[in-house]
């Protein structure tokens, strides 16, 4: 049997633990998933748990099954950084060597001032701020004044708030576009990131048409081997954005995480060959970030409950696999991302039930296997672990 598809989604910010370097990042304590399950009386996630997500070494607040249905493990980031583009640059067989740059006080003059001569608008805000709270705060003047609230995080982020009314979505993809060709070499951030809203004082309200703009991958990843060889590479999500539009042969953006899961089940409906590669982001982008662990675990139950519509879709010849590209620990009073270990589960009719692959020592292995299970040559970073999971009559 030739397995000739892989369904791979990434439960954005679901890290199981901190890394052993998480005190550096100031992440210590963080456990996305344990943290949960501990302040919410425990997590209903029996689907994810039958495929052997619960029997991860190091795991917590999830009872182990016995004879799990997948083969399953943990990641740890070799990367310096616990950023999305990070995250999902090592996924895809490319380990970055330097932290993208970070601004705790603000984007410097010489970057704001060319970024309002080439837009004509000047700026408000420049800090590092939650975006809820900075829209709150300055959307009023922006609705008054046409300028836009640029902010920043302790991530590597440009973020660009304006309202839908007073900037139309197209100008402010625009605007995004210049700032990212100004953030470049010594400022290149990791993302810019459209954040539109809509709505008056006391009840403004993001919508579902942000937009990330992310630096181009500095050499070839998984995506661009699998385009070359002629097959599919179907993206979900912002995962267009994150790899911005390399290695792409067809894309679609969700306005939620089960809209995420209904353009998945398309895909996996089809015909198509080669690559599945969906982020389901509301984990982070609703609920981690937000502090909201009530919030986090309905999302992380919603997902479960939709799992056995995407295992009853797959082919004889599909892999599934499941992971995240960092933590988010909405228990902890940060509201930034967190350096943890990100699960790893793999399930198909090909694929052995009951391994444990323990910790591996890169996100980029899946990548590796990913190629490997394609059986597509290649140079990226990572150890494949196919002929760990491929049952022997393969």
């Amino acid at each position: 049997m030739v397995m000739n598809r892989v369904i791979l989604i990434v439960l954005d910010s679901v890290g199981i633990g901190e890394m052993p370097d998480a005190h550096i990042y100031g992440d210590d304590g963080s456990n996305t998933i344990g943290n949960i399950s501990k302040s919410q009386g425990g997590i209903s996630l029996n689907k994810l748990a039958s495929l052997g997500f619960s029997n991860i070494d190091g795991i917590e607040g999830l009872s182990k099954v016995e004879n799990p249905l997948g083969s399953y493990g943990r990641l740890m980031e070799k990367s310096k950084g616990k950023d999305t583009t990070t995250g999902h640059f090592e996924i895809a067989g490319i380990i970055v060597e330097k932290e993208f740059p970070t601004y705790p006080n603000g984007f410097p003059r010489e970057v704001i001032e060319e970024f309002e001569e080439k837009t004509g608008l000047k700026v408000i805000g420049n800090r590092v701020a939650s975006g809820t709270e900075i829209v709150e705060e300055l959307g009023e003047e922006h609705v008054k004044t046409g300028n836009p609230i640029c902010y920043t995080s302790a991530d590597s982020v440009f973020q660009i708030a304006a309202h839908e009314d007073i900037i139309p979505i197209d100008r402010l993809y625009e605007i995004c576009v210049i700032a990212r060709k100004i953030l470049v070499g010594e400022h290149g951030v990791g993302r810019v990131i459209a954040r539109p809203f809509i709505g008056t004082k006391g009840n403004f309200k993001r919508t579902s048409n942000r937009r990330d703009f992310s630096l181009k991958p500095p050499k070839k990843t998984m995506l661009d081997y699998i385009k070359n060889s002629n097959m599919d590479v179907q993206a979900v999500g912002k995962i267009e954005d994150i790899y911005a539009g390399e290695g792409i042969t067809d894309a679609v953006h969700i306005s939620d995480n089960m809209d995420g899961v209904n353009k998945t089940l398309e895909y996996i409906k089809s015909d198509s060959k080669g690559l599945i590669f969906t982020n389901l982001v509301d984990f982070d982008m609703h609920y981690g970030h937000r502090n909201n662990p009530i919030g986090y675990k309905k999302a992380l139950e919603e997902f479960d409950n939709r799992l056995q519509e995407i295992i009853d879709a797959m082919k004889k010849e599909d892999v599934l696999i499941i992971t995240a590209d960092h933590g988010c620990d909405p228990t902890t009073p940060s509201t930034d991302h967190s350096r943890e270990y990100t699960p790893l589960v793999i399930y198909g009719e090909n694929i052995k039930q009951g391994v444990n692959l323990g910790t591996r020592d890169s996100f980029s292995d899946i990548g590796k296997t990913v190629l490997d299970i394609l059986n597509i040559e290649n140079d990226i970073d990572g150890i494949s672990f196919k002929k760990e999971i491929l049952k022997e009559s393969i």
